[in-house]
């Protein structure tokens, strides 16, 4: 297999744990003032993510840094011309980052009720813009002859792309609402569980929808299956929901969106990057590639220190693996925390 092929695979890999995992700290943020009824219940929530969610971000800053090293003219194609949503989202993400951070700082309603509307909008802005993204290189966008792109926001406001966009929202509403389920005891737990079903019969329908308009425009044969296997997962993990399933139903949801990533790869393939004004003009794991000395060398890295990044977060989610619930919050710690 040729370097090039071996880059855009792991380049999937990365995307796809990217939004597995930070799919479920986003929508547990989206739905923080869904889901809690007090200032405990929030700390709750908030905790659940709260030793995960940066080193989730990992997994972004590596896929942003492999595409750059190992398909330039990708990257050059990709962020200038998303420029717009990219830099939205990086301030959606800094600001949720902010948000965690100094919440706690202050013993006043209105300062934290002001950081954590910064945390819903912070997780949804990402999640629908991402999804937004992913539908348009999917599908293509308008690229010359210079690999340039020649479109601006609107062209990416498309019919497939917005649809790109609810898919991931309630696809990571459904994921995080299953996470708080999982990690929480109590009654948060049982509202997550309830709301984790009705949202997760929304995504389902508009997810279906998603997968096959993306089959019947750019699929192949292997897509289609992953396509098919992804949407039974999600059926499968809503029936283990509603039967308190909480662990199979985590996993359902977890595996749906890591299919429906890989679906979208498997789909673009041997393109990076599709050109809608001329075929010819598409981004490949060829044209766009970098040389064969640094890709062989980015191998080597990845080789080295890919086992030692995997080993400390499976250890992080190990150490956190517990429930948690109200009563882990007593009044003197939410106090100090204030």
């Amino acid at each position: 297999m040729e370097l090039t092929t071996v880059w855009f695979a792991l380049i999937a890999v990365l995307w796809i744990g990217y939004f597995c995992l930070e799919g479920f700290d986003f929508g547990v943020g989206m739905l923080l003032p869904v889901l809690s009824r007090n200032e405990t219940e929030r700390r709750v929530m908030i905790n659940t993510i709260g030793p995960v969610w940066d080193g989730n971000e990992v997994w972004l800053l590596v896929a942003g840094g492999a595409t750059f090293a190992a398909f330039p003219e990708w990257y050059a194609t990709l962020f200038s011309g998303f420029y717009l949503p990219l830099l939205l989202i990086l301030v959606a993400l800094i600001v949720r980052g902010l948000s965690f951070e100094y919440r706690h700082k202050r013993d006043d309603v209105r300062w934290k009720a002001r950081w954590d509307l910064a945390i819903f909008w912070g997780s949804v802005v990402p999640s629908l813009l991402w999804g937004v993204a992913f539908a348009n290189i999917a599908a293509g966008v308008p690229i010359d002859a210079d690999k340039e792109f020649t479109g601006s926001m609107l062209t990416l406001l498309n019919p497939f792309g917005l649809l790109g966009g609810l898919v991931m929202l309630t696809l990571f509403a459904a994921h995080g609402a299953m996470f708080v389920a999982l990690k929480t005891d109590g009654e948060i737990r049982h509202r997550a569980r309830a709301l984790a079903v009705r949202i997760g019969a929304v995504a389902a329908v508009l997810a279906v929808v998603f997968m096959a308009w993306t089959q019947a425009r750019s699929g192949t044969a292997v897509s289609a299956v992953v396509f098919v296997v992804a949407a039974l997962s999600l059926v499968g993990g809503l029936v283990a929901a509603r039967a308190g399933r909480e662990g199979w139903a985590f996993t359902g949801t977890f595996v749906t969106i890591g299919l429906a990533v890989l679906g979208l790869f498997l789909a673009l393939f041997p393109d990076v990057m599709p050109s809608t004004t001329d075929p010819a003009f598409s981004l490949t794991t060829t044209n766009a590639a970098a040389t064969a000395y640094t890709l062989e060398v980015m191998t080597w890295v990845a080789v080295v220190f890919t086992p030692l990044v995997l080993g400390y977060q499976a250890w992080t989610y190990w150490v956190f693996r517990k429930r948690i619930s109200v009563h882990h919050i007593p009044d003197a710690e939410l106090a100090e925390a204030r």
